[in-house]
């Protein structure tokens, strides 16, 4: 019974030490999302951290500045949900190998 526990306490430190690694790398990844046909994208990192907006100044207007926040928004969002994908993905790569009885 403690052999397997051993086991499963390595598979544990491994997995961590994998999933560490990954989120390391998932900062250097980035994801992009653009709303409005383009005229707002924005880049988020594998943290869903935003890195960059760009908004294409024929979008800018005095008088309409909720269409431009609706803009943002929906690019922001699409920007997180695909960085949340993308941060599943490489994780869930980490997982399938290890064998680890009731955790998934």
């Amino acid at each position: 019974m403690y052999k397997g526990m051993g086991n499963i306490l390595k598979q544990a430190k491994v997995m961590q030490e994998k999933m560490a690694e990954i989120q390391k790398e998932l900062a250097n990844k980035t994801v992009e999302f653009s709303s409005g046909g383009g005229m707002v994208s924005v880049t988020v990192n594998g943290r869903q951290e935003l890195v960059s907006m760009k908004v294409e100044p024929s979008v800018v207007n005095v008088n309409d500045v909720e269409m431009l926040q609706d803009l943002i928004v929906s690019a922001v969002n699409g920007a997180i949900k695909r960085s949340r994908e993308m941060m599943t993905e490489e994780m869930g790569k980490v997982t399938a190998g290890l064998n680890i009885p009731g955790l998934f």
